[in-house]
């Protein structure tokens, strides 16, 4: 019964972290840039000296980490990640 059931088993374990990590890209991906409770931050494509005149500096910055490089920049209720020096996404903080 064992040896039938593991491929089954083996299916389940794969699939489920696949199928969370969807699911919060898809959450992030409903939610529309800058509009977030009426929460104004930077969007896709703005560059980081952009974003530093228009949000100010940011509380803390973190990276470049990996490649391509990615950078998150954190203020008070959001964050905001970057690809080199380009917007990738921005976050509100739960």
């Amino acid at each position: 019964m064992f040896k039938a059931s593991a491929p089954l088993l083996a299916l389940i374990f794969i699939a489920t972290p696949l199928q969370a990590e969807t699911l919060l890209l898809d959450a992030i991906a409903e939610e529309p840039p800058n509009t977030s409770s009426g929460l104004l931050r930077p969007g896709p494509g703005d560059d980081m000296q952009t974003v530093e005149s228009r949000f100010g500096k940011p509380q803390s910055t973190y990276g470049p980490v990996g490649e391509p490089p990615i950078s998150r920049w954190t203020y008070s209720d959001y964050s905001v990640y970057f690809e080199y020096d380009k917007v990738l996404i921005s976050v509100v903080h739960r």
